[in-house]
């Protein structure tokens, strides 16, 4: 088949656009115009680094998931058990719900939500949607830490945030009781039942890649334990900055997990078991 734009060599290149076709043959042919074939070149380029940074940034926001548990029962089944259920009552004075959307308190976290996909645990999403929130004096701190950050060069990567009850339910369900010590008993409920609990990491802002620490997220190992002597002295070093910022905002890092943080007024807010497609923020947000 003739090329319809003409046959005219003009400068070699490694691609050649001939009507439909894109032939790596070593030489550009184009049209008699030139100018043609510059154009066509320079929007292909660019349109293959613009697929090549959107692949960066998205990848940038997703940290692998390397620790995998075999779930006691089918997930379905659990999940069944567990809508079925109530949290446990609690007696107390406690303060009104507040949660609120992290990315609206502070637009510039990133967030990647592994319970709202297969990239957890126990292999299946557990999240309908891929948001997190929380009380509000705990998000505000959250941000207050990821400003601190930015002028060291980092930011903050949200794995999760507040989470319904019926979650921690089907964790503990699922999880084998050797391994209970990294999850929550859902009979006492879960920090982060009461949006006051934030697991996250740091992310380096010039590359927008996750940063190396001494283990992965969500793995049940002594690796993981925020005073773990092992890994590199420059995990240590990111896990260190990562708890100094947040311990001076008012959380507290939970001994088994780097990752994980309860805010110090924790106690203040009951247990919920609200999906968050029900979650309504006031207008305060």
């Amino acid at each position: 088949m003739k090329c319809p734009l003409g046959r005219r060599r003009i400068f070699h290149n490694p691609l050649v656009f001939c009507g439909e076709r894109l032939v790596s043959r070593g030489l550009l042919e184009f049209s008699p115009h030139p100018e043609d074939a510059i154009f066509f070149a320079i929007m292909f380029r660019r349109v293959v680094l613009l697929s090549l940074l959107v692949v960066t940034v998205v990848h940038a926001q997703e940290v692998k998931q390397t620790f995998k548990v075999e779930p006691l029962r089918p997930v379905p089944e659990l999940r069944a058990d567990a809508l079925k259920a109530q949290p446990p009552v609690e007696q107390g004075d406690f303060r009104k719900p507040d949660l609120v959307e992290l990315i609206r308190v502070d637009p510039t976290l990133k967030l990647d939500i592994h319970y709202a996909s297969t990239n957890n645990f126990l292999g299946t999403p557990l999240y309908t949607e891929a948001r997190a929130f929380l009380q509000r004096p705990a998000a505000e701190a959250v941000a207050r830490a990821n400003r601190k950050l930015h002028e060291q060069g980092y930011g903050l990567l949200i794995f999760d945030g507040y989470r319904p009850w019926y979650v921690t339910k089907i964790f503990w369900d699922a999880t084998p009781p050797a391994q209970h010590l990294f999850v929550a008993d859902p009979a006492q409920g879960s920090r982060h039942n009461r949006g006051c609990a934030v697991d996250l990491t740091l992310y380096d802002l010039k590359s927008g890649q996750p940063v190396a620490m001494p283990s992965s997220y969500d793995e049940f190992s002594d690796r993981a334990h925020s005073d773990y002597p092992g890994g590199t002295a420059e995990e240590r070093a990111h896990r260190e900055l990562l708890r100094t910022t947040m311990e001076a905002e008012g959380f507290t890092v939970y001994p088994s997990e780097w990752w994980h943080f309860d805010y110090k007024d924790w106690r203040q807010f009951p247990l919920m078991n609200v999906p968050f497609s029900e979650i309504r923020s006031s207008p305060g947000e």
